[in-house]
C-alpha cells in the first residue's frame, strides 16, 4: 500500500511541476505595517475549499492523523499536541500564517517511507504556533521525528512582525538524517517570493537569522555534492540547482514580482534562463514603493505585462488576446520540444489568497485571509478573518467537489465565469473586472469602520468580535457568490455568439418594438488582423469591383 501511494505521490508531485506562486512583502514595506504573504494554490484538477481546523485541548493519549494533502491517502498516526490553535484558510488565531510552493530538488533525497507530506505539516505547523519561530522549531521538530515525505519545498511562514523561508529536503529513507533543513529571516523593509524554485543561495553572506538542521552542509558533502569551505556553502546550487525550466517556469514569476517595484533589467538574463553564466537574482529587494493588499492583488494577476515575456505577441494569445496558455508548458513541432510562458496568474489556480498580519490590533481582528476560490485574476478576494470558526457556505459546499457542480459553490461558480471569460479575453474581460474591482474596493472602504465596530465589542468580550467578524465575512462571502451568479447570467446575455448587446444604466437596450437593440461586432483585434494577413497572404483579399 505504501508503495502504492508513493507512486501516486510522485505522479501527483510531476502534474502539478512548477505551480504554486508566494509574494511577500515585511512590515517595513507596506503603507500600514502589515505584513503580506501571498498563495496560489496551483494544481491542475485540483478542488479546494477554505480549510478549517478548530482549537482544542487534548489528552495525551489522542492521536493526529496525517493524511496526505494532494493524494488524500493516511500516512498513519502522530501524537496530538495538548493543545490545538483555531486555523482558518491557511492563517491560525494568532496572525501566523504558512504558505508553499514545491521546488522538488534532487529526487534521490524523497523520503518514501516518512510519514509527514508538505501539506500536513503547514496545517500542523499552524495548529501547534503562536509564532513564526515556534512554527519553524514545531515543523522542523516533527518531520525530524517522524519523517519528510516530500520533495524540496519553499515554505513562506509569518507572523505579525517577520516572515521567513524555511526550505527543506528528505534524506532519502537515511534513518539517521530524516531531514535536511534552513530558514531565513527576510530583513524588515524587503519583499521577497518564491515560485517552484529553490531561492536560499550562499546564506552565510545574507546579513540576516538563519537557522538550520544540524546537518544542513554535512549532508550535502558526505553524498559529494559539496566540497568547499562551509562559508561558501550554497543550498540551492547543492540540492536544487536552477535548471533552465527552474529559472524561465519558475524565477522568471520572481523577477516579474520584483520587477513592480525596482529595475530589474539586470536579471532578465537570469529570468530568460537560457545564459548559463548569468547573474542570480537577490532573495529580496527593496521596494521603490510601499505595497498594500490592493497593489498584492495586482501582483497575484500578474502576466508578464510589459516585460520582454510578455504573452501578447504572439499567436498564443488567439483571437481574443489572451494573456494564459494551454498546458503543458512543453510541446514539439518536427521533433523539436518549445515551451509556453508561465505567468503568475494562470488558469489552473485552485485557490488563492493574500494574508494580512498587523501587530497593533488583537489578533483576531488583525489577522485577515483575503481568499478566492480561483485565478487570481478572475475572482475577488473576500476578506476572511482568522478567528473565524465557521466557514462560509460557498467555500466549504456540501455535495460539491472537483466532479460535482454546485452553483452554491465559489469554486465552480468563479470558474463557470472564468471558462466563459478565457476564450475570448479581450471582449468579455473588462466586464469581469468592474464588478471583480467593485466588491473589493468596497471592502477595502468598509474595513476600518468594521474593524473599529470590532475593536469596541473586543473590549468587552473577544467572544462577541470573533462572531461579529464571522457573521461579517459569512456575509460578504455570500454576497461574491451571488454577483458572480449575476455576473455569469450577464456574460452569457451581453456576449452571445461573439456580438456585444448595448446597454445603459446597467439595462440592455431595446427597440420601440421591444426587441433587442442591434448588435456591435467587434471583430478581430488588430494583432490578429496583422497576423492572419502575415500568414495568408492575399488569399482572403476582397478583390476590387470593376
Amino acid at each position: 500500500m505504501k508503495k502504492l501511494f508513493m507512486i501516486m505521490l510522485l505522479a501527483s508531485a510531476i502534474s502539478g511541476a512548477k505551480a504554486c506562486t508566494n509574494l511577500i512583502a515585511t512590515k517595513g514595506a507596506t503603507k500600514d505595517g502589515s505584513i503580506l504573504v501571498t498563495y496560489d494554490a496551483d494544481s491542475y484538477g485540483m478542488f479546494a475549499g477554505l480549510r478549517h481546523h478548530p482549537g482544542g485541548i487534548h489528552q495525551k493519549a489522542d492521536r493526529c492523523e496525517i493524511v496526505d494533502y494532494d493524494s488524500h491517502v493516511s500516512h498513519g498516526f502522530i501524537p496530538e499536541a495538548p493543545v490545538t490553535y483555531n486555523v482558518i484558510g491557511n492563517i491560525n488565531e494568532f496572525q501566523v500564517s504558512i504558505g508553499e510552493t514545491t521546488y522538488g530538488g534532487r529526487d534521490e533525497m524523497i523520503d518514501k517511507n516518512g510519514t509527514i507530506d508538505y501539506g500536513s505539516l503547514m496545517y500542523l505547523g499552524l495548529q501547534r504556533s503562536k509564532t513564526a519561530r515556534e512554527a519553524i522549531k514545531v515543523m522542523t521538530s516533527l518531520v525530524e521525528t517522524y519523517g519528510y515525505c516530500s520533495s524540496g519545498e519553499t515554505f513562506t511562514i509569518a507572523d505579525k512582525n517577520e516572515v521567513w523561508l524555511l526550505e527543506m529536503q528528505g534524506c532519502g529513507g537515511d534513518d539517521k538524517q530524516k531531514v535536511v533543513w534552513v530558514a531565513v529571516k527576510i530583513p524588515d523593509g524587503m519583499i521577497t517570493a518564491h515560485a517552484n524554485q529553490s531561492r536560499i543561495g550562499q546564506f552565510s553572506t545574507y546579513g540576516t537569522e538563519v537557522i538550520k538542521s544540524k546537518n544542513c552542509i554535512s549532508y550535502a558533502r558526505s553524498k559529494g555534492w559539496f566540497t568547499g569551505k562551509d562559508k561558501d556553502f550554497n543550498w540551492k546550487m547543492a540540492y536544487a540547482k536552477p535548471t533552465f525550466t527552474g529559472r524561465r517556469w519558475c524565477e522568471a514569476r520572481v523577477w516579474s514580482y520584483f520587477n513592480h517595484f525596482k529595475d530589474m533589467s539586470r536579471w532578465l538574463p537570469w529570468a530568460l534562463g537560457k545564459d548559463p553564466n548569468a547573474e542570480d537574482m537577490p532573495l529580496w529587494i527593496e521596494p521603490n514603493k510601499k505595497l498594500d493588499v490592493a497593489i498584492m492583488a495586482e501582483c497575484m494577476r500578474d502576466h508578464f505585462e510589459g516585460t520582454p515575456l510578455s504573452l501578447d505577441q504572439d499567436q498564443g494569445q488567439g483571437i481574443w488576446s489572451m494573456p494564459y496558455r494551454p498546458t503543458p508548458l512543453e510541446f514539439e513541432v518536427d521533433g523539436k520540444k518549445y515551451f509556453n510562458e508561465r505567468p503568475i496568474s494562470t488558469q489552473q489556480t485552485g485557490f488563492s489568497y493574500i494574508c494580512q498580519m498587523r501587530s497593533w490590533l488583537p489578533d483576531v481582528i488583525g489577522g485577515i485571509i483575503w481568499f478566492g476560490n480561483d485565478d487570481a485574476n478572475m475572482v475577488a478576494y473576500v476578506p476572511i478573518y482568522c478567528g473565524s470558526t465557521v466557514q462560509p457556505e460557498c467555500f466549504n459546499t456540501p455535495g460539491a467537489d472537483d466532479v460535482t457542480f454546485s452553483d452554491k459553490n465559489a469554486f465552480w461558480v468563479c470558474n463557470w465565469v472564468s471558462n466563459m471569460v478565457y476564450p475570448r479575453y479581450n471582449m468579455m474581460f473588462p466586464s469581469l473586472k468592474q464588478v471583480r474591482d467593485s466588491l473589493e474596493n468596497s471592502y477595502y472602504a468598509n474595513q476600518k469602520a468594521v474593524e473599529d465596530r470590532a475593536q469596541e465589542l473586543y473590549a468587552v468580550d473577544r467572544a462577541a468580535a470573533v462572531e461579529y467578524l464571522n457573521a461579517y465575512s459569512i456575509t460578504l462571502s455570500d454576497q461574491m457568490i451571488d454577483r458572480w451568479r449575476k455576473l455569469a447570467i450577464y456574460l452569457i446575455v451581453k456576449y452571445n455568439d461573439m456580438a456585444v448587446k448595448p446597454e445603459k444604466d446597467g439595462k440592455f437596450l431595446r427597440t420601440e418594438a421591444g426587441i433587442g437593440a442591434p448588435v456591435s461586432r467587434p471583430g478581430y483585434g488588430e494583432y490578429t488582423r496583422k497576423a492572419l494577413i502575415k500568414e495568408t497572404g492575399d488569399k482572403f483579399l476582397v478583390p476590387e469591383e470593376k
